[in-house]
């Protein structure tokens, strides 16, 4: 029990700057003590006592804002930062490392029995204020924004956001990225100019745009060799994209430039590490 005590701490200090000492976390931390009450609720429900499990769970949402059912299933170093109106439901199931913040709720669409509530794998991480409902699974290391509805299973490493959430940045292949980057510069648009760490549905849904662009590119490029390989004469010369707007090519050409040099401190600052 004070192992898992501990690790519980530590995993604050992990993910909370706003953390400065052990007995201060011990004390003043109410989604840890959440955590450990639903602890004592759940051995008590797993012994078939469920008043009395149910009871102690009323008594830790009186005192810590966090409804936790005792039935939920929870891993190791369960995080709820700040706590207040969180909602985890019978059937819920929590893997390690995982972080919620406060305001979420995991919970059913539907009154039947069995499974009704999600299932969170290892180092997923809830924003504030968000809605996991019904028996569906989020991947490992997802991430769901603030304030998002989620009603669909959400892949591994993806970010969904919005009502209803849909994904709007998922781990890509650097070759996919840099492709994309070159062709984006070729048209005059970053589409890119935003920190990875904050992804954006538009800039997603244009960056799938501009895959299609190289594809098209690519195709037109193969038709004009077989065309003069048969003694026809075409596509001597593409003509460039012409953009009138010259304050709109050169804030993004701006945008580039910051992005690619914040790319190279972080890289740097990674190294130095």
């Amino acid at each position: 029990m004070f192992k898992g005590i501990r690790e519980d701490i530590q995993s604050v200090f992990a993910r909370d700057p706003a953390a400065r000492n052990a007995f201060e976390v011990l004390t003043t931390y109410p989604g840890l003590h959440a955590i450990w009450w639903h602890r004592i609720s759940h051995k008590l429900w797993s012994w078939r006592w469920f008043w009395l499990a149910r009871f102690t769970s009323t008594l830790a949402r009186w005192f810590t804002g966090v409804e936790i059912h005792p039935g939920a299933k929870i891993g190791r170093r369960f995080f709820i930062d700040h706590g207040m109106g969180v909602v985890i439901g019978e059937t819920a199931e929590i893997g390690d490392d995982v972080t919620i913040y406060h305001g979420v709720t995991l919970g059913g669409t539907s009154w039947s029995q069995g499974k009704r509530h999600p299932t969170l794998r290892n180092g997923v991480v809830i924003g504030a204020g968000a809605k996991v409902l019904g028996p569906i699974e989020v991947g490992e290391n997802a991430r769901i924004g603030s304030n998002a509805v989620v009603v669909k299973d959400v892949p591994s490493e993806a970010t969904v956001v919005g009502i209803p959430a849909r994904v709007a940045s998922t781990t890509e292949n650097k070759e996919v990225t840099k492709r994309r980057e070159e062709i984006a510069k070729q048209y005059g648009f970053d589409a890119y100019a935003i920190s990875a760490d904050n992804p954006d549905p538009v800039a997603t849904a244009i960056g799938r745009m501009l895959d299609h662009v190289h594809l098209l590119d690519q195709k037109v490029s193969d038709l004009c060799c077989a065309v003069n390989k048969l003694g026809g004469n075409v596509c001597e010369e593409i003509p460039e994209v012409e953009l009138d707007d010259m304050d709109f090519l050169t804030a993004e050409q701006e945008a580039a430039e910051r992005r690619q040099k914040d790319q190279q401190k972080k890289s740097q600052g990674e190294s130095d590490h």
